[in-house]
Parts: C-alpha cells; sequence; structure tokens
C-alpha cells in the first residue's frame, strides 16, 4: 500500500459549528477509511470531508491511517481572527507508531504472539485481543533495550512518565497498559509483574447522558426509512447496546412468547428481553416489508448484519435533522431504556436483568440521573418562612 499520501487536518467554521477538515487528493481508499473510522462527512460548500470537532481525536485518527498516508496536523495549531485557539491539552504530539512497534525485538514479538493466541483460545473479545497486543508491541518497543525479564516496576513508571504523560495520551490508554501487561506476565512468567506502587489513574465515571422523552419521539419522527427506524426503536425499546443489535438474527425472536433473546453479549452473557406487543406488531410489519434473510437488521447486502458505522451515521444524521442540539451518543438510547424504566417505577433489580448488567453497581447509576427520584426530594429551602 502506498504512503506518499498526505491528509492536511485544519479547523473551521461549518454551519455555526466547529469542525476538523480533512483534505487530500481523491483516492477512493482514504475515502472509505476516513468515513469508516472517524465518521468523515463530505461538505459541498467547503469542498472537503470533515469530521464535527467534539467527535475528533487526534491519536485515535493517526492509528486509523498508520502506514496509509501522512497526517500534517500542523493546521490544528494555527490561529485566525475567526477561530478560538485550540486547547493545547486537546492536541497530542506526534509520535511514529509504526517505528516504535518496529524495534520490538523477534523474540518479544513470538511471546506477543503466542500471547495472542491464548487470549483467542480463552475467548476474549476481539477489540480486547487487539487492544493488548496494541500495548504491549507499544510498551515493549519503548523498552527495545531490555527483555521482558528484566522489567521492573520502575521501568513501567518510566513508561508511564516518559511516553504516555509525555505524549498527553489518555487515562484509559494507561489503564490498558497496565492490564495488558499483568496478563501478560501472568500467562508467561506465571508472576506479578505489577506492584502496589504502580498507580491506576482514577477514571472519570460521568452520568449517564439521558433523551428527554420529547427529544426521543421528535427523533424517531425523524426516521422515515423504515429499517433505520427499526433499528434505533430496538435499541431504546430492549436496552441494546450497539454490538447486541447488529448480531441480532431472526432465529432470536421469539414472537409467540413475545421475547428477544441476546446471545453472547458483553462478559459471553445471554439474556432474554421481553418484548410488547406495540413493538412485536412494529417488528412484523418491518419484517414484511423488508425480508431480511439472516439478521434482524440487515445491511444492503442480504444476509450480511447491518454495520456498526452504518448504524452511527443513521443515528448523527437524524440528530441533525430534527435539529436536536443536546449532545447525544447511540448509547444515549440504552441509558434513556433504563432511565425511564426507573422513573416507570420498575425495581433496579429487573433493570439489572434486562440491560445484562454483572453488578448492581453499574446499574445503580442510573437513580443518579432519573428526574422522578430527584423530583421526590424535598428541598429544606421550602421550610423557611422567608
Amino acid at each position: 500500500m502506498p504512503t506518499d499520501r498526505t491528509i492536511v487536518l485544519e479547523k473551521a467554521r461549518h454551519r455555526d459549528n466547529m469542525v476538523v477538515t480533512l483534505r487530500f487528493e481523491y483516492d477512493q481508499q482514504l475515502i472509505d477509511r476516513v468515513k469508516r473510522e472517524a465518521g468523515a462527512r463530505w461538505s459541498q460548500t467547503m469542498g472537503c470531508w470533515y469530521v464535527p470537532e467534539e467527535q475528533f481525536d487526534l491519536h485515535t485518527f493517526f492509528e486509523a491511517l498508520k502506514g496509509m498516508a501522512y497526517v500534517d496536523y500542523s493546521g490544528l495549531k494555527k490561529r485566525n481572527n475567526k477561530q478560538p485557539m485550540p486547547n493545547p491539552g486537546a492536541i497530542k504530539p506526534r509520535y511514529n507508531l509504526k517505528t516504535i512497534k518496529s524495534q520490538v525485538s523477534p523474540g518479544v514479538k513470538e511471546q506477543i504472539q503466542s500471547f495472542k493466541q491464548w487470549m483467542e483460545q480463552k475467548r476474549y473479545a476481539a477489540n480486547s485481543v487487539k487492544t493488548y497486543i496494541h500495548q504491549l508491541e507499544i510498551f515493549f518497543g519503548f523498552h527495545q533495550d531490555k527483555t521482558p525479564e528484566t522489567i521492573t516496576d520502575d521501568d513501567i513508571m518510566r513508561f508511564n512518565s516518559e511516553f504516555i504523560m509525555k505524549n498527553r495520551l489518555s487515562a484509559t490508554f494507561q489503564n490498558q497498559t497496565v492490564s495488558a501487561l499483568k496478563q501478560f506476565y501472568q500467562f508467561h512468567y506465571n508472576r506479578r509483574i505489577i506492584s502496589e506502587k504502580i498507580e491506576r489513574p482514577i477514571k472519570r465515571k460521568p452520568l449517564p447522558k439521558v433523551f428527554s422523552k420529547e427529544d426521543l419521539e421528535k427523533f424517531f419522527s425523524g426516521i422515515t426509512n423504515a429499517k433505520h427506524k427499526m433499528a434505533m426503536m430496538l435499541i431504546y425499546s430492549c436496552g441494546l447496546r450497539r454490538s447486541e443489535l447488529i448480531q441480532l438474527k431472526l432465529k432470536h425472536l421469539d414472537s409467540k412468547r413475545r421475547l428477544l433473546s441476546v446471545i453472547d453479549s458483553k462478559g459471553k452473557k445471554d439474556r432474554v428481553v421481553p418484548i410488547s406487543e406495540r413493538l412485536l406488531s412494529k417488528i412484523k410489519e418491518y419484517y414484511h416489508a423488508y425480508q431480511p434473510k439472516q439478521y434482524l437488521i440487515e445491511g444492503q447486502t442480504p444476509g450480511e448484519p447491518l454495520t456498526a458505522s452504518s448504524l452511527q451515521k443513521i443515528f448523527k444524521a437524524t440528530l441533525e435533522k430534527t435539529g436536536i442540539k443536546k449532545v447525544y451518543t447511540l448509547h444515549c438510547l440504552r441509558h434513556s431504556f433504563a432511565t425511564h424504566l426507573l422513573e416507570n417505577g420498575t425495581d433496579l433489580r429487573y433493570i439489572q436483568e434486562l440491560l445484562g448488567h454483572k453488578s448492581s453497581k453499574t446499574t445503580e447509576i442510573y437513580t443518579h440521573v432519573s428526574n422522578r427520584a430527584l423530583q421526590n426530594i424535598k428541598n429544606p429551602f421550602d421550610d423557611l418562612k422567608i
């Protein structure tokens, strides 16, 4: 694959929103990649591809385009009269990922490969395998002068300060590195490499964003394509994750018992979700209209599932079309399902089962955003005779 392609990144204002523009010579492979990996859209007025600024992550973009194109991001740091100065902490210095990984010795590569095979045999999720291998290749590429046997806690802390912190990488990246190293050393050497003095960063625990019922009605009314509407309805009405919706097959639907089976979900768990009479009626209408072959929601090719990127594009396009200004994500539909159940009086234990949460503590987060629960709290200010 040629690597003489160049993508120039700049900031611009488009339809009263800040965006990152992607300018490059016409190349269908590049177009497919930036659309799939970055959710890029074409602007006829600007004559280029672009990504909304709040959805753009420079580090992720680099990784998606590595080996395929040179990314010139100098324009992201320029300031003009119309644009505010970007936050320096949001722009990560560029490092050559390909070079770092190439520094891993053949012996260590073999160890990483055998570790990968073990994870695959243990049926780790594909994304987990990919992430762990990625972290290990970067770590041992950084420590190219050392063998795994000689790595110490101090080496891990040096990687944290001289690579992760220096390049302003995320707390998630740091946690993933620690987790990958723990598993790697447990597998190969049956010992703990991470001592108590290796600090994991504190994870943010943001509250889930929830659609108001007014915004939900507006959202669903804005979808004219019956198949697209069915996909979004299933996510909300059954509290599905994006991957769960994509993997749903016709055989998972039991119309007589009004049940939907969610198979091999997160944590390798199955669960059953009840379907209301109204939703079942809409599913039947959709089925007769589209006649899916294998998957409940199929893409353009019969028998093949709808892709995650297509689902994301449908969601974003609907938000734009309906003029909903709040910043929602596709996962907010699942959050909204849980929160609205809680507000309707459903017991948390049942919500936990419906969502497939392993721990009740995960489900309890919805009590913090339940409008009904908050409104039932009596404010002591009301007792003051003023």
